[in-house]
């Protein structure tokens, strides 16, 4: 017997994100490839996790967080949502939402199923499917409203169908879906009797007056949806590795176990620093975020229009899927390599968020950046 890896092996690489983030710090560039955001960290965020190690809070959490941090979490879900959440049975803290979004499919997902995933989709998702044995299914939404078609939804679903991914703001579209196209979710949803993990961490990044709503927050859609969501975004703490899912008891108490089995628990004195920022920074902080975030997508999106390469203007999150055509190249990899070689400005090729060809015509860039960076990018970027 010779030994070797496991047959999941081939099915998780390092993503493209991150080769492109190596690419671009080994030539000493500007990253616009990973989504990581320049905001300071709030101090109240810092204070309270420094406060919480220095009281000793440096143990292992219950399996589901620390108790100051799901209460926070519940009180935040009722001010921005109007949901009422329990903290004692339908919160979980994880290492972050992708470890909430990875114990959710352990919990509530089994080898041979087959989920909906809209296309472009983030690729931890895709990945964390098929690394189980799961298949993803896609639905492509398509520019420039990325609009959903139910009839493509009704093609999509076979009797193996469990559950349906749904990211919004989206990651890399910046899709923002309506209310209506939630309700027409939900009912779908409703019909095939399908689970709907939502991916929320850009929850707070939505531009020109437009409204975030929680798919949970619709009728009938409680019992059927995983809320997953974060602090790495908003709080600017991506190394801290803080999130959550909010659902069903019963699908809490399962999602809460798989985390303890593969996580432990979330860093303990961190919980505390989180839960002091949710506690105590109001509407204001999240509304300037916003406002900071929508002002640096329309200088972004400008600059990349005036170069030639034509931007699918973001409705949220901080990133915008831009036309990359007309760079030398055949493939979406090629032309991002090109840039980063030509201006030192890395990006995404947009092959890392589809399956089909569409891919390879978009590059996917990060605007979450202080302004002496993000506009050195953009000077470079008019250079080429």
């Amino acid at each position: 017997m010779t030994l070797t890896v496991s047959k999941r092996r081939p099915l998780v690489a390092q993503s493209e994100i991150r080769n492109m983030s190596i690419e671009c710090a080994r030539r000493g560039g500007i990253n616009l490839a990973q989504g990581v955001c320049d905001l300071p960290v709030p101090d109240v965020v810092i204070q309270g996790a420094a406060a919480a190690m220095e009281h000793g809070t440096n143990i292992y959490t219950r399996f589901d967080g620390r108790p100051e941090f799901r209460k926070a979490i519940a009180a935040k879900q009722k001010r921005c949502t109007g949901m009422d959440v329990d903290p004692e049975g339908q919160v979980v803290a994880s290492a972050g939402a992708t470890g909430a979004f990875y114990s959710t499919c352990l919990a509530l997902l089994d080898e041979g199923d087959e989920v909906i995933v809209f296309e472009p989709y983030y690729g931890y998702h895709v990945v964390t499917l098929a690394s189980l044995g799961i298949k993803p299914v896609y639905v492509t939404l398509e520019p420039p409203n990325w609009d959903i078609v139910a009839d493509d939804l009704e093609r999509a679903v076979t009797a193996k169908t469990r559950a349906m991914i749904l990211n919004t703001p989206s990651n890399p579209a910046g899709k923002v879906f309506t209310r209506q196209e939630l309700e027409l979710i939900a009912d779908f949803a409703e019909a095939h009797d399908l689970f709907v993990f939502t991916d929320e961490i850009y929850e707070h990044f939505v531009f020109d007056g437009r409204e975030h709503v929680t798919p949970a927050s619709l009728p009938g859609m409680s019992r059927r949806t995983i809320t997953i969501s974060g602090l790495s975004k908003v709080f600017a703490i991506t190394g801290w590795r803080l999130g959550y899912a909010i659902c069903d008891p019963e699908w809490a108490l399962a999602i809460g176990h798989f985390s303890d089995l593969v996580y432990v628990c979330a860093p303990a004195p961190l919980q505390m620093g989180a839960a002091r920022g949710l506690d105590e920074l109001g509407p204001e902080y999240y509304q300037s975020i916003s406002d900071d975030h929508q002002m640096k997508r329309n200088l972004f999106c400008d600059t990349l229009r005036d170069i030639g390469l034509t931007p699918h203007v973001p409705e949220g999150a901080y990133y915008t899927l831009a036309d990359v055509t007309s760079l030398p190249g055949a493939t979406s990899k090629e032309r991002a390599m090109y840039l980063l070689e030509k201006t030192g400005v890395a990006c995404v090729p947009g092959s890392a968020f589809y399956q089909g060809p569409v891919g390879e015509t978009l590059a996917r860039f990060c605007f979450a950046k202080e302004m002496p960076v993000l506009d050195d990018a953009m000077n470079r970027l008019k250079e080429i």
